[in-house]
């Protein structure tokens, strides 16, 4: 018996090195492009890239805390930065990925968001968040810009 748990802790050894050799970890579907496209070219001119597959380099600032269903991506421009939106449970962003570099290839998606939706949708991030929400603040509706993560890989290391 003491042979079996060695050959798994073995086994799990190699496999875990193997999965981070480089020090990047792949989320979701592996990565297809190449050249990589700035953030900041996709939010100056947000509606030439609507429904184009683009990938992404930057540092992650957020991630989801409840589900780990999104992250947010700092431009290479200051102040700025890129939603990335994963189906819930398809691809799960760990809460370590914050403070990280990654490659995020995705599809830009334009969201026209009324009034109602938009206080429903800042009340759900509120309490995912763990904090507090005031609808008053908001007046109107929103059109947001975010990249439906196809696959990403975060420097892990």
């Amino acid at each position: 018996m003491p042979g079996r748990t060695l050959f798994i802790v073995i086994i799990l050894f190699i496999t875990t090195n193997l999965l981070f050799a480089d020090g990047w970890k792949t989320f979701g579907k592996k990565l297809t492009l190449n050249e990589t496209t700035l953030i900041s070219a996709i939010l100056e001119n947000p509606d030439a890239y609507v429904g184009k597959k683009v990938l992404v380099k930057g540092r992650v600032v957020d991630v989801c805390k409840k589900r780990g269903c999104w992250m947010e991506i700092a431009s290479d421009k200051e102040f700025q930065s890129i939603r990335v939106k994963v189906k819930d449970g398809e691809i799960v962003f760990p809460l370590q990925a914050k403070g990280r570099e990654a490659l995020v290839e995705g599809i830009v998606e334009k969201l026209v968001i009324s009034k109602a939706d938009l206080i429903r949708a800042m009340k759900h991030h509120a309490e995912e968040q763990g904090e507090p929400f005031d609808s008053c603040k908001v007046t109107s509706g929103k059109t947001i810009y975010r990249l439906k993560g196809l696959g990403a890989k975060i420097k892990m290391d």
